[in-house]
């Protein structure tokens, strides 16, 4: 045990030791409902998902996000992050004797969580249940009865009006006879 304790406490681990310590806190904190599901919408509804509009893909859309909530990612990639940097540092040592300083052992075990971020997190978005929405198309707004609240409607001259789709929440379109 004590030759352990000497490898996680050497100074270069303690940036893969924080880092699984703080997704052990996060995983408290919304385990305790402290985080009132602020893991739930991180990473949804435009916070630069996977792109699905023809636009270039970037590193957010590599890792999964929008396909599971930022903070899931955070905590895979935290995860990854801690256990690839202790056993870079396992390996280092058996070798040179030393773990490697943090300056030099973290970009390498971030460069080597990054493709683990990924798997572990497209694993994730297929075990973990979808995000529900409520969201409707204009389309199924037709044929409901608006409130017309701004303006008057003309042909030609839209108004604004207030309608409730199949799930009760408020829209407010433009509308014209």
């Amino acid at each position: 045990a004590e030759p352990m304790w000497g490898f996680l406490s050497a100074d270069g681990n303690a940036i893969f030791l924080a880092a699984l310590l703080l997704m052990l806190l996060i995983g408290a904190v919304e385990a305790a409902g402290l985080g009132a599901g602020l893991g739930a919408g991180l990473g949804h509804d435009g916070l630069d998902g996977p792109s699905l509009d023809g636009q270039a893909p970037s590193l957010l859309g590599w890792l999964n996000v929008g396909r599971l909530p930022l903070l899931m990612v955070i905590v895979v990639f935290l995860f990854a992050f801690g256990v690839t940097g202790l056993v870079l540092q396992q390996l280092i040592a058996g070798v040179f004797r030393h773990p490697a300083p943090a300056w030099l052992a973290a970009p390498l075990a971030a460069a080597v969580a990054l493709p683990f971020t990924r798997v572990l997190s497209r694993l994730l978005a297929r075990i973990l249940p979808g995000d529900e929405t409520t969201a409707v198309s204009r389309e199924t707004l037709v044929g409901r009865v608006a409130v017309i609240v701004t303006g008057e409607a003309r042909v030609g001259s839209p108004a604004q009006a207030r309608v409730r789709d199949a799930h009760g929440q408020t829209h407010y379109v433009m509308v014209e006879p």
